[in-house]
């Protein structure tokens, strides 16, 4: 991402969410994830993946990530588990979050019986949708241009979701868990666009700001981030965290 082409924005003002602790958990490794990356790496036009990208179900490494992801769960200490879980739809976080659960229950510790909520969903790519970039340039060679033109973080694809527009769902679903789970620890099992917005909201990072994040590295799966309240506010403690696996 080119983050020279993001406008700055250093007004932007955190957002209050009154919890004990929020942990985002990017879903292990899926079948497209896999697929993409050996497209990708040789300009591939089809990453073989076909159906609807909510189905996409995780590879077998991504079902071994989930299962480390329970392991790291049971070895918190009882008064840092995690009280309240919510989980996107998404077939790949839907897996990430069983796999977990199962092997936390293996060892004794049940898991809160999740909520699903679509404001969790991965980032609406319309059109776009499990296309490679060969396959984009091929087929929309002008959505390339604006994309470039644009920004990543402002570029709205045909029928798809802007990244603003996925901050904007994640801003009412933080204002509801300020309101209902109020001094609560609350773990949310989502997807990389999730967990960058979570961290402008909450941080109050500039599109700039945001843009040096991603460019330090990607958001793994079946990483962990987690932010405390410290001092009247959610801190960041621990981001993009991958020990576990």
């Amino acid at each position: 991402m080119d983050s020279s082409a993001l406008p700055v924005n250093l007004s932007f003002s955190p957002v209050t969410v009154d919890l004990a602790e929020l942990s985002v958990v990017r879903h292990g490794q899926s079948a497209a994830n896999a697929a993409f990356a050996a497209a990708e790496a040789t300009g591939a036009l089809d990453s073989g993946i076909t159906g609807q990208d909510q189905d996409v179900p995780l590879s077998v490494p991504g079902h071994r990530q989930a299962a480390q992801l329970g392991t790291y769960l049971v070895e918190l200490p009882a008064g840092q588990r995690p009280e309240v879980v919510l989980c996107s739809p998404y077939l790949r976080a839907r897996q990430t979050l069983q796999a977990a659960s199962a092997v936390a229950a293996g060892r004794g510790v049940s898991l809160p019986m999740p909520r699903f909520d679509d404001r969790l969903r991965d980032r609406v790519m319309g059109e776009l949708e499990l296309l490679t970039a060969a396959a984009i340039e091929a087929r929309f060679p002008h959505e390339t241009q604006r994309r470039r033109s644009a920004g990543e973080f402002h570029y709205k694809p045909p029928g798809g979701e802007s990244f603003g527009d996925v901050a904007a769902r994640l801003g009412m679903l933080l204002e509801e868990l300020h309101q209902r789970y109020l001094g609560r620890r609350v773990l949310l099992v989502a997807h990389d666009a999730v967990v960058l917005m979570l961290r402008r909201l909450i941080e109050g990072l500039s599109w700039q700001e945001l843009g040096d994040v991603v460019q330090a590295g990607p958001v793994a799966n079946a990483s962990v981030t987690r932010w405390r309240q410290t001092e009247g506010r959610l801190q960041l403690i621990d981001y993009n965290r991958t020990d576990h696996l």
